[in-house]
């Protein structure tokens, strides 16, 4: 069985997270459910980013100890993922005593190596982001990550050889055009950082201790970039001296998904360390966009935040698993507000999905007591039909293997359309009137049940729950995808999958 490692940025502990951060391990959630369903041994990773400056000041000023406080958050965000009903196989923190052991491994390798060396810092630095900036660095005097002000800052610091390792990778990234994705974040890597040249990183603090102790000098703290990226390797097996058959296994990650923010420590600084670890990098790792409010970036200082269990609360979990993977696209920023999540389940979930689903058990309980079988009663129009569900496999793998999630949820909803044009073109209730038509009737609801149970199996990545529903209502646990000719249909009594929403209503109440 062919494995497929996937991971998603370790979530930084600082605070609950929204429904943009939440974005991200849903798409994660959908590409390891899509990979388990075509045969795949999956492996999908995720957690918490648990150190550094920012987390102790928050414990400090919430009057906790930085474990404590990182306990906390840490919880919260495993549950907003289990509310989301992702199914990852591992949730990692970098307090686990495992991982810190082997990152002061890695750092003692790498120091012993040479690429690490002592030095002194004197530059710009920006907490929220933990990133030092030089003054060319800086736009308007200011963070050029996030715009917020910096402080001067000097400090001893370790130094690791970015700049021995530039021209290896730009040579890496040019020959593997599969590397970095979407292409644009390719080319800003290319031409914004490496081909102007890289500078030494930092990857030691001193002005702080909330950390991993540097092993050979514990005045100093291991910094983010060694501790937290590291996370990838540290779980499944690796240390510097011991690459167990499960690292062997698993590693290279097949994909790395990361927010589109932090696709420079993925594509630059970690590809780098693993270079000077003498491990194979990565097959790919894809910078997803961003989930807006009102076409603007989430921040608490703004208050335009939305929270995943509230959404939920408000409309169901497959609901906003669908508008998020649906409506953000592949490369380019998506947004997000209540009139737009009800839309969407008043058009598709309720309009296109529940109510063929709904009509189609209904009419076999009223005219054939549950049970429908093919009768091969076949007209021209069916043909075209059936191959929108034979060609259902591949044309959600094409979009899928270029990770185009909403388009490959639009493939299945253009069968389910095609499911309810057939309604309307051979028309059931018209050929229930007459006796001499009820097999031609009965063939036409076995076809319609083959459509959905197709469509209930390719739904599973992106609608765990609903697809599951979908099969419990037509009785079926058979997985074989494409239209079979002699399945039995004993279907349940129809119950509603989504209803439809009064948005008027539904927004005065929020």
């Amino acid at each position: 069985m062919e494995k497929y490692y996937i991971t998603t940025a370790i979530a930084y502990a600082s605070g609950k997270p929204h429904i943009g951060n939440t974005y991200e391990i849903v798409l994660a959630d959908a590409i390891a459910r899509y990979k388990r369903l075509k045969g795949f041994d999956v492996y999908f990773q995720t957690g918490t980013d648990e150190h550094g400056e920012k987390i102790a000041q928050k414990a400090l000023d919430a009057g906790l100890s930085p474990q404590e406080y990182v306990d906390n958050i840490s919880r919260e965000i495993k549950r907003i993922w289990d509310v989301m009903n992702t199914s990852y196989d591992k949730f990692v923190r970098t307090t686990d005593e495992h991982h810190k052991l082997v990152v002061q491994h890695i750092f003692q390798k790498l120091y012993e190596k040479g690429d690490i060396y002592l030095d002194k810092y004197e530059g710009w630095y920006c907490t929220p982001c933990e990133s030092f900036w030089t003054d060319t660095q800086l736009v308007d005097g200011k963070c050029p990550d996030c715009g917020r002000e910096v402080s001067k800052k000097s400090e001893e610091s370790y130094f690791f050889k970015m700049s021995k390792y530039q021209d290896k990778l730009i040579e890496y990234i040019e020959t593997h055009p599969e590397f970095i994705q979407p292409e644009s974040r390719k080319n800003e890597m290319l031409n914004n950082f490496l081909k102007p040249g890289l500078q030494d990183l930092c990857v030691s603090r001193t002005a702080f201790d909330w950390g991993i102790k540097v092993p050979f000098n514990d005045k100093h703290i291991v910094y983010v970039w060694i501790d937290a990226l590291s996370n990838y390797i540290t779980n499944i097996g690796y240390d510097v001296d011991n690459q167990t058959d499960e690292f062997k296994k698993w590693w290279p990650a097949d994909l790395h998904l990361v927010g589109k923010d932090i696709i420079r420590f993925h594509t630059i600084y970690w590809p780098i360390l693993l270079m000077a670890l003498d491990l194979p990098l990565p097959k790919q790792v894809f910078g997803h966009p961003w989930l807006l409010m009102n076409n603007d970036k989430m921040s608490k200082s703004k208050g335009n935040i939305m929270y995943a269990d509230d959404l939920v609360n408000l409309f169901g979990v497959d609901a906003i698993r669908y508008y998020v993977l649906h409506e953000i696209p592949f490369a380019s920023d998506g947004t997000i507000t209540y009139e737009l999540i009800m839309e969407r389940i008043n058009s598709d979930l309720a309009n296109i999905l529940g109510n063929l689903v709904n009509r189609t058990i209904s009419m076999a309980n009223k005219y054939f007591d549950g049970k429908v079988l093919n009768r091969f009663v076949s007209h021209e129009v069916d043909s075209s039909y059936i191959e929108s569900i034979n060609s259902l496999e591949e044309r959600v793998e094409k979009k899928m293997a270029k990770l185009e999630i909403g388009l490959a949820i639009d493939e299945i909803f253009e069968t389910l359309r095609a499911s309810n044009k057939y309604i309307d073109d051979t028309m059931p209730w018209s050929l229930a009137k007459e006796e001499e038509k009820k097999e031609r009737l009965e063939t036409v609801l076995y076809n319609l049940l083959e459509g959905i149970r197709n469509c209930a199996i390719f739904l599973s990545p992106y609608l765990p729950d609903t697809s599951a529903e979908i099969l419990r209502q037509i009785a079926s646990n058979n997985l074989d995808v494409g239209y079979l000719e002699n399945e039995e249909y004993y279907v349940l009594e129809p119950v509603p999958i989504f209803m439809r929403l009064d948005i008027p209503k539904k927004l005065a109440e929020n």
